[in-house]
């Protein structure tokens, strides 16, 4: 099969025939459409994220299963589907509470561990895949289809972590890039205030579009003062797609009353909050990880219901990954990427 590989970091992609999958015990094997192309995996690329190299990178796949291994009963041939991006376990306390994100033990992820979309054919344990929607025309809209698995579903499971309420304050902190657009337009989908903050002002229109009510500019030095001048006392829930020690407690400090601060991703800095803010203020700091495989689920019905849709505006052939990542790396992707697999 043709894949794009990787020999190792900060490497260019090689375009490169490689064996076909075959599915073992317990795995299934799927014709890749389309993969999306975001920042998680060109951290990979760059460096910045560990991986197993070589490696054939993505998870943001639409996609058919073409052959089940033995063992396997939840899929069968001509299955339409997705996959989630962590590779658990199924059966520890976490798996079992509908928490996968968290599973004690977790192998790691589709892309980085064992590879993954940038290629005709993907093999994966069977449970990894998730199946789509009827309504969901991912052969019209496979790109959208398989971005939604990672751009969508990772803003779905914040506003449940962060219990955001229609009517609240919601700041996003690096609103300009994949997925924080994407919390601006499920933070407007829950009827929630939201406002973008991003360093790039040529992405507030996109922020705008998406359902931001106001947009502010990440780097001026006022930036807490502003947020609790806009809010009447500050925000309800900052989330912050950046996740640096600036970022972090610039959000912190933009908290109101009852406020809360949502983590996501970022160089794990340290950052500095004060006791006293927490316990006079009942603030909280919450970390939020990818989703589970039910809010994933949850998402793509969404999707099929266009409740919601992907804003994906930038699609190309395979053989041009690396020219998309570079515009990636570049930060120049108005919300997401996404490489076509299959004519």
């Amino acid at each position: 099969m043709k894949a794009m590989v990787l020999d190792g970091p900060n490497q260019p992609f090689r375009l490169a025939e490689v064996p076909d999958p075959v599915a073992g015990s317990g795995e299934a094997v799927a014709k890749v459409i389309a993969c999306g192309s975001g920042l998680t995996i060109q951290h990979v690329k760059a460096g910045r994220t560990p991986a197993e190299f070589p490696r054939i990178i993505g998870h943001e796949i639409a996609a058919e299963i073409v052959e089940v291994g033995p063992g396997v009963d939840n899929l069968a041939v001509g299955d339409a589907v997705t996959a989630h991006y962590y590779l658990t376990c199924g059966h520890c306390r976490w798996c079992l509470s509908d928490r996968e994100s968290l599973c004690q033990t977790n192998s790691g992820n589709v892309g980085r561990i064992i590879d993954g979309g940038y290629a005709e054919y993907i093999k994966l344990p069977a449970r990894t895949f998730i199946k789509f929607p009827e309504g969901l025309d991912y052969k019209a809209h496979p790109a959208e289809a398989g971005v939604a698995a990672d751009a969508l579903a990772t803003p779905v499971k914040v506003l449940k972590r962060a219990r955001v309420k229609p009517g609240e304050w919601v700041a996003v902190f690096g609103a300009g890039g994949g997925v924080g657009i994407h919390m601006v337009m499920m933070g407007a989908y829950a009827h929630a205030r939201v406002i973008a903050v991003d360093t790039k002002p040529e992405k507030f229109d996109a922020c705008k579009k998406a359902g931001a009510e106001i947009c502010i500019d990440g780097g001026r030095n006022d930036l807490p003062e502003a947020l609790l001048d806009i809010t009447g006392g500050g925000v309800d829930v900052a989330v912050d797609f950046v996740s640096a020690r600036q970022t972090l407690e610039t959000g912190f400090k933009s908290l109101g009353i009852g406020g809360r601060l949502v983590t996501l991703g970022g160089s794990g800095q340290p950052f500095e909050v004060t006791a006293s803010s927490l316990l006079f203020g009942e603030r909280e700091v919450l970390g939020s990880r990818y989703c589970t495989k039910g809010e994933l689920v949850e998402t793509l019905e969404l999707v099929a219901r266009r409740e919601v849709w992907p804003l994906v505006t930038d699609v190309r052939p395979l053989e041009e990954a690396e020219a998309l990542h570079a515009d990636v790396e570049a930060g120049l992707v108005i919300g997401r990427a996404a490489l076509m697999v299959a004519p």
